[in-house]
């Protein structure tokens, strides 16, 4: 059995959704709304708020009982489970909605660069939606390869768009003061009751701003503690947007009469570029760059999670047999749903050339009398609809299951059903009988004709083992040491070491080792060898657990050789999960280990660094040109600072047990450094031990250390180092060079990190450790 590693908490889930929704729908949407209704734009936003709220929350019902990643698809998938029909009709729609408000967050995009960033020698040259495609196709790229976003990154990003939108709101208020932006905006309210025709009808455009929520649910397999964070993070996420976008709409009804020569009814006509025309009003030509930056990085960031949401449902479909079996085929290479994510790349092209290109109101053809007048709207109007059916049909899907399956655990329950679903399954409707004619039609047209194609090929056998049930709970999967099938032993009060491995070539060096370490302490030791299979954001994990099964096949058969070579309890533990590092700092927390022992990620040292200071014990990574084994004979340096101390207490415990300790201290010539006092070191020794002190000069410190146990045939333990601040290196200047050194003379390396000089406290000690001493030594 192989686990899922949930690695995104409320903040990240959080950020996720509201990141989703600030996009191009406020940057487009609020100048059109505006010019139509005026101020009872707001109310438009709150229907629309209210209306995606309603299937909020039965996406949130369904996140709670499936937590795996899929979305709307996947819940219909796991309740009609004989309606194939129905499910690749839901499928293939919500796949054209995601494509399709993707090209629409792209589209408008390419609006603003026309109008604000190209000159106009190249704008008078380019057809539109040029900018839209070249950005489809390279986000297409960048995902198909398998770039990613941490969740910090999410946070981050969303944390900018929120500021960008808070600038153009202040500037907004500052330019007509407090009292008069809100005197305007009350007195723009016209007639409920007259103009409720075209409330609605912006409502129906503004749904797609808050149809965000649903990239929280579709990443419930990556959330921790889904059925909590997924209904808070929903709701939190549609309420600050609502309340965000109200403000929006009270900047923009404090439009200028005139800005720059327009008339203040001509530049709200102008709808997707509004708003960049407004800010030069309110906040100057900087202010306006501020925000054309913003709402153009806004609609990128929102695309990419677009394609991920788009090549997310293409690569479940390939793997039920809804689409053709390459849309799940993981790349050998770039380890991502390579063909899933080209097909939405190529879908996403397709219709701005279409929609923009071709038939737009700048198009290539969209001047002729005979050719259809396409352009944002209908864009919006055709997304929009192939994301209300499918909601619509979610609805359906929770009165059916609630009835036909009682049985199901739910951790969040939708209130006042059937009546709310079916309220929402109105209102999804109603909304669709507003949006643009013409997109509806096309949209209609398209999902009529894969759903004819469906039913000619027929579709393909399911693929085994297809959705599995996320583990509640971290649970060890297999003994291997101590042989036969008694139960597993307890590990509460003995020493444990973990061995998270990626190279599975280097789990038997690394579990002998570990075995070694934790024979010097206390009791039998038991060693746990953790193999974890990253997973990229553009991939659902689902698709990596065969892969992570076959893993664990080759670890246990590795490990169970030495079995009776080593003293400890060989356990091996199999995780899938999107942030490797991660996943190591919480099996550790988990399961109260003693020691991490790990090779160096040479190609991804980030998670180097994050595991040496978050870890919540002390850390070995081993590395250089040999695995140590043994450990009879171990050189280490005079060396300072928390790291050095910490790994005096592994080679006093090797000393007591025979192993022989050589001590390097070495005065660098020149001024490539500083030379340690030899004396804290030595102190820990015990005068029976077998320790040998080596005063030498050389030309840098990690050169000598590495001459020296090259000469002796000894392992080289060394300490992270504390100049890190001041050069980039992983572990420091003089460590990074030892561990290269080391690698080109075939010596091993252990790089010992305590714990105790984690985090900031300690990233801030190390910083300033250097200056120190040299002040020390001088002053």
């Amino acid at each position: 059995m192989v686990e899922r590693t949930r690695t995104l908490g409320f903040r990240v889930a959080f950020a996720l959704g509201l990141g989703t929704m600030i996009a191009a729908g406020i940057f487009s949407l609020s100048g059109t709304a505006v010019y139509r209704i005026g101020s009872s734009a707001v109310i438009s936003f709150v229907i629309a708020a209210l209306v995606a709220s309603i299937t909020a929350a039965a996406y949130s019902e369904f996140a709670s009982i499936y937590s795996e990643n899929g979305g709307g698809y996947l819940f219909t998938s796991r309740t009609f489970e004989e309606q194939d029909l129905l499910t690749y009709a839901i499928g293939a729609s919500l796949f054209l909605g995601y494509t399709g408000t993707t090209a629409f967050y792209l589209a408008t995009m390419d609006e603003w660069f026309f109008l604000f960033i190209l000159p106009e020698s190249v704008g008078g040259v380019l057809p539109r939606g040029t900018v839209g495609i070249a950005a489809a196709v390279l986000l297409g790229t960048l995902n198909a390869r398998g770039t990613e976003e941490s969740g910090a990154f999410q946070v981050i990003v969303t944390a900018a768009k929120v500021a960008v939108l808070l600038v153009f709101i202040a500037g907004a208020i500052r330019f007509a003061g407090a009292g008069q932006a809100t005197t305007t905006f009350t007195g723009s309210f016209g007639s409920v009751v007259g103009q409720s025709t075209d409330i609605l009808s912006v409502a129906a455009l503004a749904f797609i701003t808050f149809f965000g929520f649903s990239a929280i649910a579709a990443s419930a397999g990556e959330i921790i503690d889904p059925k909590n964070t997924v209904p808070k993070a929903i709701a939190a996420s549609i309420v600050t947007v609502t309340v965000l976008y109200t403000f929006v709409i009270v900047a923009m009804v404090n439009t200028p009469e005139t800005i720059a020569g327009q008339p203040r009814g001509e530049i709200l006509q102008a709808g997707e570029t509004a708003m960049g025309k407004v800010a030069a009003a309110f906040l100057g030509p900087v202010g306006q760059l501020l925000i054309v930056a913003g709402a153009v990085f806004s609609m990128v960031s929102a695309s990419n999670a677009s394609i991920l949401a788009a090549s997310g449902i293409g690569s479940l479909m390939g793997r039920q047999g809804d689409a053709p079996r390459k849309f799940s085929r993981i790349h050998p290479d770039y380890g991502t749903p390579f063909y899933s994510v080209s097909a939405a790349t190529a879908v996403i092209a397709g219709l701005i050339f279409v929609f923009i290109t071709l038939f737009g109101h700048h198009g290539v053809l969209g001047a002729l009398a005979a050719a259809p007048s396409l352009g944002l709207e209908p864009l919006t109007g055709f997304a929009t609809f192939n994301l209300l059916v499918p909601l619509s049909v979610v609805n359906v899907t929770l009165i059916y299951s609630r009835r036909n399956k009682p049985e199901l655990t739910r951790g969040f329950e939708m209130p006042l059903v059937p009546y709310l679903p079916i309220l929402g399954v109105i209102a999804n409707l109603a909304l669709v009988y507003k949006l643009p004619t013409v997109g509806v039609v096309i949209g209609v047209g398209l999902t009529l004709l894969v759903v004819g194609a469906y039913l000619l090929w027929g579709g393909a056998l399911e693929a085994d083992e297809l959705v599995r049930e996320a583990a509640g709970e971290r649970q060890v999967v297999s003994l291997v040491g101590g042989g036969g099938d008694h139960a597993l032993p307890s590990v509460d009060d003995r020493f444990t070491v973990l061995v998270p491995v990626n190279r599975l070539e280097r789990a038997v060096d690394h579990a002998r080792l570990a075995s070694r370490i934790g024979e010097l302490h206390d009791g039998a030791p038991v060693v746990k060898v953790l193999n974890t299979v990253n997973v990229p954001d553009q991939a659902d994990s689902a698709a990596f657990l065969d892969t992570a099964e076959e893993r664990m096949s080759r670890l246990e058969s590795d490990l169970a050789e030495i079995e009776g070579e080593v003293t400890a309890d060989l356990l091996a533990e199999g995780h899938v999960s999107r942030d490797v590092a991660f996943d190591i700092l919480q099996t550790a927390r988990e399961d109260d280990v003693d020691r991490i022992l790990m090779g160096i990620p040479e190609e991804h040292p980030h998670i180097t660094e994050k595991v040496e200071y978050e870890a919540p014990c002390d850390t070995l990574f081993v590395g250089g040109g040999d695995r140590p084994r043994d450990l009879s004979r171990v050189t280490i340096g005079a060396g300072g600072g928390p790291h050095h101390t910490a790994l005096l207490d592994l080679a006093e415990r090797l000393g007591d047990v025979g192993s022989r300790i050589d001590v390097v201290s070495v005065d660098p010539e020149g001024e490539s450094g500083i030379a340690e006092d030899v004396e804290p070191t030595l102190a820990v020794f015990d005068d029976d031990e077998d320790v040998h002190v080596h005063s030498l000069t050389g030309e840098n410190i990690a050169a000598t250390l590495v001459d020296q146990a090259a000469e002796h045939e000894a392992t080289l333990i060394i300490g992270a180092t504390r100049t890190r601040f001041l050069r980039q290196w992983v572990f420091g200047s003089t460590t990074d060079r030892a561990v290269s050194l080391a690698e080109n003379r075939g010596v091993p390396v252990i790089v010992y990190a305590t714990a105790a000089a984690g985090g900031y406290r300690g990233r801030l000690s190390e910083a300033l450790f250097a200056p120190y001493r040299y002040l020390r030594k001088h002053l």
